[in-house]
C-alpha cells in the first residue's frame, strides 16, 4: 500500500464502479457490490485490495495472491485463485492506471502565493494558481488557470504557460511557449541557448540562438532534462509526448506527438522524429537525422542515418533489428568458438 505520509487515499470503491470506469467485465457480476479499499501489488495485496496482472512472468504470484480483485486479460482469468474476482480487460495495465487514479487522484492546486515569490507587475496569472516559495516570474509572463509553480522555479520574461500545468521545483524556463496540462519535473531546463558556434582557427564564434521552444499540450518532461531553444527555427515537442529524466534535446529538434523518450537519450540539433516513436534508454541520435513515425529504437543504439517509418533498429551504429540480432548471435558464436591447431 502507498505510504500515507506521502499519498492521500480518496476512498473505497465498489467493483461495479471500478468496472464501469475502466471498461472491464467482472468475472462474477454478483460481486459488483464488493468494496475495494486500496490498490496493491499481487504479492502484498489482501482481500480488500485491487491489483493487476499484465506480464506472464508473474503468473505464479497471481495464482497464490490474496488480492480480492485483479485486472487481467480474459484468457488468463481461469488461473485466478477461487476467492478472487477478475476484472477482465484487454489492457489490464491501462485499466489499473485508471483505477489507481480513482484511489489516489492528483490534488488540484489551491490558490496561493508565497510572500517570498518575486513576480513582475506585468506578469499575468490565471485563477486558482499556486505560487510557492522562492519562485521568480519575469516581465510579461502569462500563466493560465489552475497552475502550480513549485518552489524556486524561474520563469523568464515573455514565457507563456497554458492551463493546468505543474512546473516542478528548481525548473528554469525561458524563450518558451507551453501548452495546457504540461508537467515539468524538478530541475528541468527549457529554452537555454543551443550548442551552436562557428569554428575558426582564431576561436569559436557563438551563433545567436534566436528560436523558441514550443511544448504542446499534455507533455511530461522528467527531472533534470534539458530542451534547447532553436537557432532560428523553433524546437518543438509534440502533444502527448513523454520524456524521461536526464534527456538532452538539442536546438531545432522537431519531436512528434505521443513519443516516448527514455532516460539519458541525447538528440542532436535539427533532428526530426515522427509521431508515436519510441527511443530506449541512452539512445544517441546524430544531427539532422530523420526518424519516421512509429519507429522503435532499442536502448544504447547510435542513430547515424535516417530511420524509416515503423522501423525497428538496434546497435551502434544502428541497423534493422533482425540484422542486429543476427550480428549479435554471430559475434557470440565467434567468441566461444575454439581455435583448432593442427601439426603441419
Amino acid at each position: 500500500m502507498a505510504d500515507r505520509r506521502f499519498f492521500t487515499l480518496a476512498g473505497s470503491f465498489q467493483l461495479g464502479q471500478l468496472a464501469e470506469m475502466t471498461g472491464a467485465i467482472l468475472s462474477d457480476p454478483s460481486q459488483a457490490g464488493a468494496v475495494m479499499t486500496d490498490v496493491a501489488p499481487l504479492d502484498t495485496a489482501e482481500k480488500t485490495h485491487l491489483s493487476f496482472l499484465d506480464n506472464k512472468k508473474y503468473m505464479d504470484v497471481f495464482r497464490t495472491t490474496k488480492a480480492g480483485a485483479c485486472f487481467v486479460r480474459p484468457e488468463l482469468a481461469q488461473y485466478a485463485p477461487a476467492s478472487m474476482v477478475c476484472l477482465m480487460h484487454k489492457n489490464p495495465y491501462k485499466a489499473y492506471a485508471i483505477a489507481a487514479q480513482m484511489f489516489y487522484p492528483s490534488g488540484k492546486p489551491k490558490s496561493f502565493q508565497a510572500s517570498s515569490a518575486v513576480i513582475d507587475r506585468s506578469a499575468t496569472l490565471g485563477a486558482d494558481c499556486s505560487i510557492e516559495d522562492g519562485v521568480i516570474i519575469g516581465a510579461n509572463v502569462k500563466i493560465g488557470n489552475r497552475c502550480r509553480i513549485q518552489a524556486h522555479a524561474v520563469i523568464r520574461n515573455g514565457v507563456e504557460i497554458g492551463d493546468d500545468c505543474d512546473i516542478g521545483p528548481h525548473t528554469t524556463i525561458t524563450h518558451a511557449l507551453i501548452g495546457s496540462k504540461v508537467r515539468l519535473h524538478a530541475g528541468v531546463c527549457i529554452g537555454r541557448q543551443g550548442f551552436g558556434f562557428a569554428i575558426d582557427p582564431a576561436g569559436y564564434v557563438a551563433v545567436p540562438q534566436l528560436g523558441r521552444v514550443i511544448i504542446e499540450s499534455d507533455v511530461e518532461v522528467g527531472a533534470n532534462t534539458t530542451i534547447d531553444r532553436g537557432a532560428g527555427p523553433d524546437t518543438v515537442i509534440g502533444q502527448g509526448t513523454r520524456i524521461d529524466n536526464l534527456v538532452q534535446i538539442g536546438h531545432n529538434v522537431k519531436l512528434g506527438k505521443y513519443c516516448i523518450i527514455v532516460a539519458q537519450v541525447g538528440i542532436s540539433g535539427s533532428v526530426q522524429i515522427g509521431d508515436y516513436t519510441m527511443l530506449g534508454g541512452q539512445v544517441g541520435v546524430a544531427g539532422h537525422i530523420k526518424i519516421g513515425a512509429g519507429a522503435k529504437i532499442a536502448a544504447q543504439s547510435g542513430i547515424m542515418r535516417d530511420v524509416p517509418a515503423g522501423g525497428q533498429y538496434m546497435g551502434s551504429p544502428a541497423v534493422p533489428m533482425k540484422q542486429g540480432m543476427r550480428q549479435t548471435a554471430l559475434l557470440a558464436k565467434m567468441a566461444t568458438k575454439k581455435e583448432v591447431i593442427t601439426d603441419e
